[in-house]
């Protein structure tokens, strides 16, 4: 059985470890389905992605809350709030609507691509 309180203990307990884990963890499947998304890969392999990026932020914000419920508000755990929420809507972005995404990644590559131009 699997009991709240103690899975909120154990989130706090070991908050470095998760935070270890989960901070590269959420940012790399982010970015892998971002990539994924800009280059057309087949919806199941963004899907895929996305899916493990938002178990991932899903478990961020838990872990998070686990701390607000303690009252501990610090920058640091709106920070990490804040990465889960950004990273879970990026995912839940390229699962609803890729087509989207693609135009604004291909029009924020254009934009780098001038900006490097004028700076030659």
């Amino acid at each position: 059985m699997l009991d709240f309180n103690t899975l909120c203990e154990f989130s706090r307990t070991h908050c470095v470890a998760i935070c270890a884990f989960l901070v590269p963890a959420n940012l790399l499947a982010t970015i892998l389905t971002i990539i994924f998304t800009a280059l057309r890969r087949p919806q199941v392999q963004v899907w895929r992605t996305a899916g493990i990026g938002n178990i991932f932020a899903s478990v961020m914000v838990f872990h998070v809350l686990t701390w607000f419920m303690v009252g501990v508000v610090m920058p640091p755990t709106y920070i990490l709030l804040l990465m889960a929420s950004t990273c879970l809507s990026i995912n839940l972005w390229a699962i609803a609507h890729p087509p989207s995404m693609v135009q604004v990644i291909n029009l924020l590559f254009l934009l780098r691509q001038r900006l490097l131009k004028q700076s030659s």
